[in-house]
């Protein structure tokens, strides 16, 4: 009795590049290449670097702002609020004064954004279903794991912030940069010193972005942001600023105390033994209000700056997934797939 010859099935192809660079990897659920996953995941570290960059040239004046009214003193007040203290520092250190530290982000963002939106998008994954609980727990655990790059970064960012405070021409540098400071700081306290206000960073970052994700999605899906609407980019940068509001403003008195943890010990002098200690001292001196300290100069910031994060990097994930050759194309950890969209 004559069998038929098995047949071999028709071997895949990358649904990017037709199989004409190299073959397939030999993971489950991805239909591209190793060279398109490479070139895909270029692609979305510069998208995550662009609107991070932009964001904190035009963001950073703000964050300035904030730090310094957070951390001064009580007693002899240098501000009186956020306009005058734009104004000051203008006038007093001219507008250079406004970035200073703002290499620290420079140098973080990349990583930062990367952390965030690749780790929200696999944790949303994993966790299966689409909820606005999942969407709180996946941004989450964005925001505790990017708090390794966050929280040193941020030191950084604050002591060079607070560096020459009035001084138009600074009389003595403590630090050359953002580098040099991490650098210092190593050498005289180590990694605890160059890890100082982690724990109030978590606190701060882990809901924070909780909150983030979770409003990003409700709103998307309220406004109706699909791909096809003619009105998509305004909502979308609408969704993206109540986010950023929204998120800052759940966790903004957590805030308070992480600046001025990292600031403490700048003037010689360390105030404060640890997180709880901070707030009540803080309470003590100051009443409620500390806890509000700089939220003009941080809303005001967070509005835009994340208006065009969240909005860019969701249009570049649109139009990837509108492509033809890259309609099936699925490279797992490398993008994600915003679930609003």
């Amino acid at each position: 009795m004559r069998h038929d010859a098995a047949v071999d099935p028709k071997p895949q192809q990358c649904q990017r590049c037709r199989g004409t660079l190299c073959c397939l990897e030999t993971k489950p659920g991805i239909s591209c290449c190793a060279v398109c996953l490479r070139k895909l995941a270029a692609a979305h570290n510069t998208i995550c670097f662009v609107p991070g960059a932009a964001g904190v040239l035009v963001g950073h004046p703000f964050d300035t702002v904030k730090v310094r009214l957070q951390v001064q003193n009580v007693e002899k007040p240098l501000y009186r609020g956020t306009f005058h203290c734009f104004q000051s520092i203008i006038k007093q250190e001219s507008a250079f004064g406004l970035y200073k530290g703002i290499g620290s982000p420079m140098m973080g963002l990349t990583f930062i954004n990367a952390v965030v939106f690749g780790v929200q998008g696999n944790t949303l994954r994993a966790l299966g279903k689409d909820t606005p609980l999942n969407q709180f727990l996946a941004g989450s655990a964005a925001g505790a794991i990017q708090c390794i790059i966050c929280c040193p970064m941020e030191l950084a960012k604050t002591r060079m912030q607070l560096q020459g405070t009035g001084e138009y021409k600074q009389k003595t540098k403590n630090y050359k940069n953002s580098l040099d400071c991490l650098i210092k700081i190593y050498r005289k306290e180590g990694l605890r010193g160059i890890n100082r206000g982690m724990v109030s960073t978590v606190i701060r970052e882990t809901p924070s972005f909780g909150f983030y994700f979770l409003t990003y999605d409700c709103m998307t899906r309220y406004l109706g942001c699909e791909a096809e609407d003619s009105y998509v980019i305004p909502k979308l940068l609408f969704s993206g600023g109540m986010s950023g509001i929204v998120s800052w403003l759940s966790t903004y008195p957590v805030d308070v105390i992480k600046s001025r943890l990292q600031a403490d010990g700048v003037g010689g002098v360390t105030q404060y033994k640890g997180i709880l200690d901070c707030v009540r001292k803080s309470y003590h001196e100051e009443g409620w209000r500390v806890f509000t300290r700089g939220l003009t100069s941080t809303l005001l910031r967070a509005f835009p700056v994340n208006a065009a994060t969240f909005a860019t990097v969701t249009v570049f994930l649109m139009y990837m997934r509108s492509e033809n050759d890259l309609r099936e194309c699925d490279p797992g950890p490398v993008i994600q797939q915003p679930s609003s969209l």
